[in-house]
C-alpha cells in the first residue's frame, strides 16, 4: 500500500501516535511508568555484606544428600527441566521424600566433560552419623532402581564410602548472578589450593545474598562470603577438625534457633572443633522464642533465641520481584546449666 493513500503506512503513523498521545496504556491496561528491572540494582550479596548482615544461623535445614555429577545445562528448576527421563525424575523425588529434610544438588566440574562415566554422592550429615558413599555408573538413568534410602537405613550399598572432605561451591548463575560471580572464581581458588577431585561446582544451596557459599561434606557446614583468596584459611580450619567460625552459616543438621545457640556459645567459649557442641535439646518458650540446649567439654550450655525481622527490607536474591524484611535468629543470654 503505498505511503501517500489514505489508509497507507504515514496514515497508520499518525494514528499510533494519536493513540499514544491519548494515553496509549489505559487502553491496553499496563502501567505506562516504567519498572526497574532486576539487573539494573545492586547485587543481593553486595547489599547483604554492605549492611554487615550476619552469616550465622542461616544454613539450609537439611539431613540427607544426593548428588549427582550432571552436565546439561542447569536451569531454575534443576531436576524438572533437565533432560533426565521422566521416571528418573520421579524416582528422584520419591528418594527425596523418603529421605526428607532432604536436598538435590547437580555438580559439575568443566574439565570432566569429556570423562564418559558419572559421579553420585549420597549421605548424610546428622551429626554423629555422618556418613557418604560414592558411585560411578555409565549413565545417570542406571540410578532408577536405586534405594538411595534403603542404603543410608543401613541395607546395604554398592556405594565406596567417602573418605575424605567433599566440598561444593554453588555456582548456580541461572539461579541468582551473584551465585555465578562469586562462586566461579571462588570453584577455581579452590581447585587451585586442595586436590581437585575434593572440589566440585554445585546448583543452590541456599542462601544466595551470602554468595560465595560452599558446603562442606561429610558434617554439612555451610560457609559464605568466602574470597577466593581466603580459602586456604578455610582448608586449613577444616583439615584441623575445626570450623572457621568468620564465615560459618551454621550446620543442615540444625534449625535456624540451634544455629544460632551453636554459633554463639562458639563465638563466647571459642570452642571451633567441630564436634565440640552437641545439641541436647530445642524447645520454644514463646512466639519466635527458644531455649537451647547444647553439650560441651565443660559442661551443658543453655542459650535464649529469638526472631526478628530486619528494620529495612531488601531484595533477598537478585530476582526478586520485592523487597522482604528477613528474618535475623540471634541469642539473648547464654548460661551454663551443668
Amino acid at each position: 500500500m503505498p505511503d501517500g493513500a489514505p489508509g497507507g503506512r504515514a496514515a497508520l503513523g499518525r494514528v499510533v501516535r494519536s493513540t499514544l498521545q491519548i494515553g496509549y496504556a489505559r487502553f491496553v491496561a499496563v502501567s505506562a511508568e516504567p519498572k526497574p528491572s532486576s539487573r539494573s540494582r545492586a547485587l543481593c550479596a553486595a547489599v547483604s555484606s554492605a549492611s554487615a548482615e550476619s552469616l550465622g544461623a542461616t544454613a539450609s535445614r537439611i539431613d540427607s544428600w544426593i548428588l549427582l555429577e550432571y552436565r546439561g545445562m542447569w536451569d531454575r528448576d534443576v531436576l524438572g527441566a533437565s533432560l533426565l527421563p521422566e521416571g528418573m525424575k520421579r524416582h528422584i523425588r520419591e528418594q527425596l521424600h523418603e529421605l526428607r529434610p532432604s536436598r538435590l544438588l547437580f555438580l559439575k566440574k568443566p574439565e570432566r566433560r569429556a570423562h564418559a562415566r558419572r559421579r553420585v554422592w549420597f549421605g548424610t550429615s546428622k551429626p554423629g552419623e555422618e556418613r557418604f558413599f560414592k558411585l560411578e555408573v555409565d549413565h545417570l538413568e542406571d540410578l532408577r532402581e536405586f534405594d538411595f534410602a534403603a542404603a543410608l537405613s543401613g541395607a546395604g550399598t554398592p556405594g565406596v564410602p567417602l573418605d575424605h572432605p567433599l566440598l561444593v561451591v554453588c555456582t548456580h548463575g541461572k539461579r541468582d548472578r551473584c551465585c555465578a560471580k562469586n562462586g566461579r572464581p571462588l570453584y577455581d581458588a579452590l581447585r587451585r589450593e586442595t586436590e581437585t577431585d575434593r572440589v566440585w561446582q554445585s546448583t543452590h544451596v541456599g542462601g544466595d545474598r551470602f554468595a560465595g557459599n560452599v558446603v562442606v561434606f561429610p558434617h554439612g557446614l555451610y560457609y559464605g562470603r568466602v574470597e577466593p583468596g581466603e580459602v586456604g584459611s578455610l582448608l586449613a580450619a577444616n583439615a584441623a577438625g575445626r570450623i572457621d567460625l568468620e564465615r560459618y552459616r551454621g550446620r543442615a543438621a540444625y534449625t535456624f534457633p540451634v544455629q544460632a545457640a551453636e554459633h554463639a556459645i562458639r563465638e563466647a567459649e571459642g570452642l571451633l572443633g567441630i564436634g565440640d557442641l552437641a545439641l541436647v535439646r530445642s524447645r520454644a518458650t514463646a512466639e519466635d522464642r527458644w531455649r537451647v540446649r547444647l553439650r560441651g567439654e565443660a559442661g551443658v550450655y543453655e542459650v535464649d533465641v529469638e526472631a526478628e525481622l530486619a528494620d529495612e527490607p531488601v531484595f533477598l536474591t537478585c530476582g526478586a520481584a520485592e523487597p522482604t524484611r528477613p528474618r535475623h535468629f540471634r541469642a539473648t543470654a547464654i548460661r551454663r546449666v551443668r
